[in-house]
């Protein structure tokens, strides 16, 4: 019982101060010694999901270029917020990437955000479950996954997540 409270606390104070806290994300993996792989497919990212709120990173304290790290980006609107998290997993020359976000709108709802989908792409499958109440919504080639969650008349949870496998 003592090793396992040894470890943990052990474990939780490595976690502590593995954070950086930088102006962007991309930055702060940089700083941490993220694989150079990894680091340019997350700028990449970075650029396309606009990620500047509060940012936290977290990395392997002794090796992070060869182990996974984690990417987290906070943001509020003035009709929501976002939630971005994603994980680096180096392997050799190549970078495996996971994405998930999550927003939450506070003025529109789940099926106006579904049909604006629809329209700006007729040819993703959209399925609804709990009389409407979820909506999953993704393409033919499965390169993402969105379920709205219906979290009142005209509010709407959306999660996003997608798994990549850039390469070099």
């Amino acid at each position: 019982m003592k090793k396992i409270i040894i470890f943990l606390i052990t474990a939780f104070l490595a976690l502590s101060f593995s954070r950086i806290f930088a102006s962007t994300l991309s930055i702060e993996a940089e700083l941490r010694g993220i694989n150079s792989t990894c680091l340019a497919h997350f700028s990449q990212l970075e650029d396309y999901h606009d990620l500047n709120g509060l940012n936290i990173t977290f990395a392997h304290p002794a090796d992070p270029s060869n182990h996974p790290s984690l990417h987290t980006s906070s943001k509020k609107f003035n009709n929501g917020s976002s939630f971005f998290a994603t994980t680096l997993s180096p392997d050799s020359e190549f970078c495996y990437v996971s994405v998930n976000k999550l927003t939450v709108i506070n003025n529109q709802s789940c099926s106006d955000i579904a049909q604006a989908r629809l329209d700006e792409d007729s040819t993703i499958n959209m399925k609804t479950y709990a009389e409407g109440s979820y909506i999953h919504i993704y393409p033919e080639s499965n390169k993402y996954q969105l379920i709205l969650v219906s979290t009142g008349d005209s509010s709407c949870a959306m999660s996003e997540s997608q798994m990549l496998w850039p390469g070099k």
